[in-house]
């Protein structure tokens, strides 16, 4: 073999070795992002720069109340009332890739995949009550101080307004409760969608540290 070929060849294989590790620490340890939507305002805001810690879905840890996650979008958006009362209030995920390659693409590359960013309000077995522009778990006002002066929490479907979070799965909004798109609509998130916690905001500089 020519030198120089096998120089190119040793180039190749450093490359694919680099990509291959890049994607395995993204998928289970850690991976930067940035906020695209307002739904978490003012907590965050959009084109802000955080760091996402994915070991809590490598060790299959559920999150703690208040922790803010993301997580695979549903595919369903509104829950009907047959569904909650097929399946119960657990968001719905239609379509997915069943052959080796294409999950490979959809859940290591994440080509083609939407994610959403909320904050654990609820888990497991709390019962959760939105009522008069409030929210209630297990029978006890939630003090959420993260929300703006005046926001109110409306109910959005009929049966995910009194509910008993389901086993392994949890309750999530976004701390913008008029502009958010979260589980009111399309149900609880199954502990194998939630993808990452937020671990601290690395951009702007000014605010760089751990996001509560």
């Amino acid at each position: 073999m020519k030198p120089q070929l096998k120089e190119a060849l040793e180039w190749v294989y450093c490359i694919i070795i680099a990509i291959i590790l890049a994607l395995v620490f993204r998928y289970y340890i850690g991976t930067p992002t940035i906020v695209q939507m307002v739904s978490m305002e003012p907590t965050l805001k959009q084109n802000q720069r955080l760091w996402l810690n994915r070991w809590n879905r490598t060790t299959k840890t559920l999150p703690e109340r208040g922790d803010i996650i993301t997580f695979e979008a549903p595919t369903k958006k509104i829950l009907s009332s047959e569904d909650i009362e097929s399946n119960g209030p657990i968001a719905q995920y239609e379509n997915e890739p069943t052959n080796i390659f294409s999950k490979f693409f959809y859940y290591v590359v994440e080509l083609g995949k939407n994610s959403y960013i909320k904050r654990t309000i609820a888990l497991p077995g709390d019962h959760v009550e939105i009522k008069d522009g409030k929210v209630y778990v297990n029978n006890g006002q939630l003090d959420e101080p993260y929300l703006q002066s005046g926001i109110v929490t409306s109910e959005k479907v009929e049966g995910l307004d009194d509910f008993i979070v389901p086993e392994n799965c949890v309750f999530a909004m976004g701390d913008n409760r008029n502009h958010s798109t979260d589980c009111r609509e399309f149900g609880c998130i199954p502990l194998e969608k939630i993808e990452s916690k937020v671990a601290i905001r690395i951009w702007p500089l000014s605010l760089w540290g751990k996001v509560e």
